[in-house]
């Protein structure tokens, strides 16, 4: 099991990376010890993952997630609903 995920910076701007844990990346995120793209950009927030049957899947997905637009990325976090990320942090 992988996940490719989409984090929401302080700043407004979106993050995209895979994980083969989410909580424990998005923990490490939220410590200054993630992406260095996020480090600067802290709090962040979970707005979107999925759920990829493999790591090769999960990088794919991201490759192609980086190369939507702000706001393509944005429809599909609202199309998604934003009541996921609470399910993977309680």
């Amino acid at each position: 099991m992988a996940y490719t995920y989409m984090l929401e910076c302080r700043d407004g701007s979106l993050y995209v990376g895979w994980t083969d844990d989410l909580e424990k990346r998005i923990r490490t995120h939220q410590a200054g010890r993630g992406g260095k793209y996020t480090r600067s950009r802290l709090p962040v927030r979970l707005a979107y993952f999925e759920e990829l049957p493999d790591k090769s899947a999960a990088m794919s997905r991201e490759w192609h997630l980086k190369r939507l637009t702000h706001q393509q990325k944005l429809a599909l976090i609202d199309r998604a609903g934003q009541t996921l990320y609470n399910k993977c942090l309680d």
